[in-house]
């Protein structure tokens, strides 16, 4: 069904079984003492699953290249024999792994951080050291220790982090280069440092162990490699005895958005393409790749000799096996949220998956027959309710599944509306065949009553939520309001000038969906972010200009701060930055007092205005829907109250999904 795709690769010493690389991911386990016994369960899934081969996260070749105190290092025989647990788990399903070397350079969370130049990243605390002469060759002979302990550790070969603005690429641009010796100055001294690295560890490791080099093919900041620069440095990689060359994009410090859903997909393929042509070693393309269609694509295409996908496989640890039984249907797809994934790297927790709860928790949550298959009501088909009764439907329990609407998806069948959340849709189309699959029976258009439910032994109320309303004089008597959900369900036409009250996750969707232009190719989102696919400028970067909407709108708080943050933590600035672009208005600290023919009245930090608007939209949170909450006494524990039912606030798909499955697998 995928030809290209699922056609092994030959490396002369070695054969990958298919063109899939799982991408590096730090998943939080690779630091805790305990947690390379559940980092070896999470990826032996994958590799029986059938991925092609799998590059763990990033581990440091020393101490100084940590990216915080107590991250994950590799660098001793003992590290070697602690990881033995990973390599010998993959290979009984004859998958293939290699470990990501990683120094983190200036990126890195302590004092003791180096780098080529003594110069603070702008998103780091710390300013790092500049490296001496010595330091620089000892950090070399570091990595070249590394890799030999990883083939004596049973890794098939090793990824060297050379893109993400991490401390290779800190050598290799001027940006970060500042050095007068000989390892900065001219180009070609700069890229010395990779080279180096490289043909120490072939050295160390041999002939017959897998190098990947990550090569940043598109910086995206300021005095970033052009071109030129990374067709030289792939070419001098291959003759330094690199096997494969994975593309790397985007600076953690660039302000442009690379994984998100907002990005379309294989926005950044063009780029692989340009490259590939220059060298013979096989070149893996990356970034929002998330479908085998997709995948396929790309390799009959000859963009890439491969692909490279991270989060598919926290979503879907079967992704290619389902591809190979030709049920594409059945996977569960990547929707690029971010929420579960980075947002909890980037806070110190353990990565998940939204749409997979179990991602990272393999040991902690298996999905176990039940002792006892009992008749379960799950009452609404939201993320919460699909979650809960495919569980309940996997252990063995006979499940209905309760919708008073015509259809599934909840919440998210509102998102999939929102531009840039299209990928929605992905896991509403992967519930409802999964739900076929495990015979639920789904009833559509009926209300749930206590009748109805007194014969089950388990009601699970997935119940969700509906819009909060605000007290605001005129509002609840004028035509010119309306709630988010009747906004985006009907589409209704609110006129030029819109005022949103409320920027959490809701309003800002809100605010996007109302200023999108109506065409909005991958060129002109390209534009839009100042991404220069003719890679005339260094670092594929040029300024871009604001695109101002025909609609005018006020993203609107009452909370002092910033706005439009959003519930994402590596999100929002992308949600800020859109909305700036095209010319939305951001006031915090607002107080609402009243609504009439003039407009909206009200004031920020004590000064008065009115605004001259057509419509106002109401994104004010949200309230339980709890029906017949108080008659359930004699089912006493046997009720169950998750998602928005149970807990309105913001929307949180994550814990509403993480609900339903953690209900499911204890009933």
């Amino acid at each position: 069904m995928y030809p290209n795709l699922l056609r092994p690769l030959d490396l002369g010493f070695t054969q990958l079984r298919n063109r899939v690389l799982m991408g590096s991911m730090h998943t939080g386990l690779e630091d805790s003492a305990k947690g390379l016994q559940k980092l070896a369960a999470f990826y032996e899934e994958r590799a029986k699953g059938g991925v092609g081969i799998i590059v763990t996260g990033g581990f440091s070749p020393n101490l100084r290249g940590r990216l915080y105190p107590t991250a994950a290092q590799f660098s001793r025989p003992k590290h070697a024999e602690a990881h033995k647990v990973i390599t010998e788990a993959v290979h009984r399903h004859d998958g293939k792994i290699a470990l990501q070397l990683l120094h983190a350079g200036r990126y890195g969370y302590h004092p003791l951080t180096q780098s080529s130049t003594p110069a603070k990243a702008p998103i780091a605390k710390f300013a790092p050291s500049e490296m001496s002469s010595k330091q620089v060759e000892n950090t070399i002979e570091d990595y070249a220790n590394s890799a030999a302990l990883a083939k004596q550790a049973g890794y098939d070969g090793v990824e060297v982090m050379g893109s993400e603005g991490y401390l290779i690429n800190q050598f290799i641009c001027k940006r970060t280069n500042k050095r007068a010796d000989d390892w900065g100055g001219c180009y070609k001294n700069r890229m010395r440092f990779p080279l180096e690295i490289v043909k120490a560890i072939r050295r160390s490791a041999g002939d017959d162990f897998i190098i990947i080099f990550r090569l940043s093919m598109l910086d995206l900041v300021e005095e970033g490699s052009t071109l030129d620069d990374v067709i030289l440095l792939a070419k001098e990689l291959e003759k330094a005895g690199v096997t494969i060359i994975n593309t790397g994009i985007g600076w953690h410090e660039a302000r442009i958005p690379t994984i998100v859903t907002s990005v379309p997909r294989g926005a950044f393929t063009w780029v692989t393409n340009k490259v590939k042509p220059h060298v013979s070693i096989p070149v893996i393309a990356t970034n929002r790749i998330n479908t085998p269609e997709q995948a396929e694509a790309i390799i009959e295409q000859g963009a890439a000799d491969m692909v490279s996908m991270a989060r598919p496989f926290l979503a879907d640890p079967e992704f290619i096996r389902k591809a190979q039984d030709g049920e594409p249907q059945l996977i569960n797809t990547c929707i690029g949220c971010n929420q579960a994934c980075l947002d909890n790297a980037f806070k110190g927790k353990r990565a998940s998956c939204m749409v997979n709860p179990r991602a990272c928790y393999e040991t902690e949550y298996p999905i176990i027959k039940a002792k006892q298959s009992k008749r379960v009501a799950v009452i609404g088909a939201g993320p919460a309710g699909l979650s809960a009764a495919l569980y309940c439907a996997k252990r063995g329990h006979q499940v209905d599944l309760i919708e008073k609407s015509d259809r599934i998806g909840g919440q998210f069948r509102l998102a999939m509306q929102i531009p840039g959340k299209e990928e929605f849709r992905e896991t509403i189309r992967y519930f409802a065949n999964q739900l076929e699959k495990y015979e639920v029976n789904l009833l559509l258009n009926m209300e749930a009553t206590v009748q109805v439910l007194k014969e089950y032994d388990d009601v699970i109320m997935a119940t969700g939520v509906k819009p909060r309303q605000v007290k605001i004089e005129g509002l609840a008597e004028s035509t010119k309001v309306y709630d988010y959900q009747t906004l985006i369900r009907e589409k209704s036409y609110v006129g030029e000038k819109v005022a949103v009250i409320g920027a959490g996750g809701v309003g800002i969707d809100v605010a996007t969906m109302l200023t999108e232009p109506s065409r909005y190719s991958l060129q002109e989102w390209m534009q839009e972010w100042g991404i220069d696919q003719e890679y005339k400028h260094d670092g594929g970067l040029y300024p871009f200009p604001e695109i101002h909407s025909k609609t005018e709108v006020w993203l609107l708080q009452r909370r002092e701060g910033t706005v439009g943050k959003g519930p994402g933590k590596t999100t929002g600035w992308v949600h800020r930055a859109t909305l700036q672009k095209r010319g939305v208005h951001l006031l915090g600290g607002v107080n609402y007092e009243k609504l009439d023919d003039a407009g909206l009245h009200l004031s920020v930090k004590g000064q008065s205005q009115t605004l001259d608007i057509d419509s106002v939209v109401v994104c004010a949170g949200q309230e339980s829907v709890r029906p017949f909450e108080d008659k359930w006494t004699e089912k006493e524990g046997h009720v169950h109250l998750i998602g928005g039912a149970y807990e309105a606030g913001e929307l949180d798909a994550v814990r509403a999904i993480r609900q339903g499955f953690e209900i499911a697998i204890k009933i």
